[in-house]
């Protein structure tokens, strides 16, 4: 039996106000991977660190990581119409680009999609990375045309989900993960822009 992967990647602020997406993860004995942005067991070993000076393209592990899905990606926004470095953003908060990533809330591969989600964009195979990446840019498209293009608004709903931007007003929702996972994926893209430029 394969061992679950829990991911933990909950961003917090810290006391200046600024949003930290250092993620750390450890395998315990049972083999269970565990991913965190707060490492509370001395197990824990930096896997991201961010914010790296801001002239800093995506570190070079990152740059690894996102390089064996380059192909993927690339294929998946340019059929949705989205960015790539968007996409790329996206899963280096939400799997650090573990195709095999599972959060404790049931969220899939490396773009983390909910199993609802996934039903919705017809992804039969979350853990496949293209099948995951066409329906987590999709996903994205939708909600980018949904808010009107507003990237922020697009991020806070792929976090929280729809329902909770708009029943707060189509603002950021004053939730802590999603407060920090917004900030944390923009610093990503623009990162991955830099990076392609």
């Amino acid at each position: 039996m394969r061992p679950l992967l829990v991911m933990t990647v909950i961003l917090c602020a810290t006391a200046g106000g600024a949003a930290r997406a250092d993620i750390y993860a450890f395998t315990d004995s049972a083999g269970v991977v565990h991913y965190s942005n707060v490492p509370t067991d001395s197990r824990y070993e930096r896997l991201i660190a961010d914010p790296p000076p801001p002239s800093t393209p995506p570190g070079v592990e990152l740059r690894a990581k996102a390089a064996v899905f380059s192909d993927l990606i690339d294929e998946a926004a340019r059929h949705a119409k989205v960015s790539p470095a968007l996409l790329r953003a996206v899963i280096a908060v939400e799997s650090a680009f573990d195709p095999r990533a599972v959060s404790p809330k049931g969220a899939q591969g490396l773009m983390q999609l909910l199993p609802a989600t996934a039903r919705r964009y017809g992804v039969n195979r979350p853990f496949d990375p293209r099948d995951n990446l066409r329906g987590g840019a999709s996903y994205i498209r939708d909600l980018l045309k949904r808010y009107g293009n507003n990237l922020e608004l697009a991020l806070a709903a792929y976090n929280a989900g729809e329902d909770a931007v708009d029943r707060h007003g189509r603002t950021i929702p004053p939730f802590p993960e999603t407060q920090a996972y917004v900030p944390a994926v923009l610093r990503f893209y623009r990162r991955f822009l830099a990076d392609t430029v």
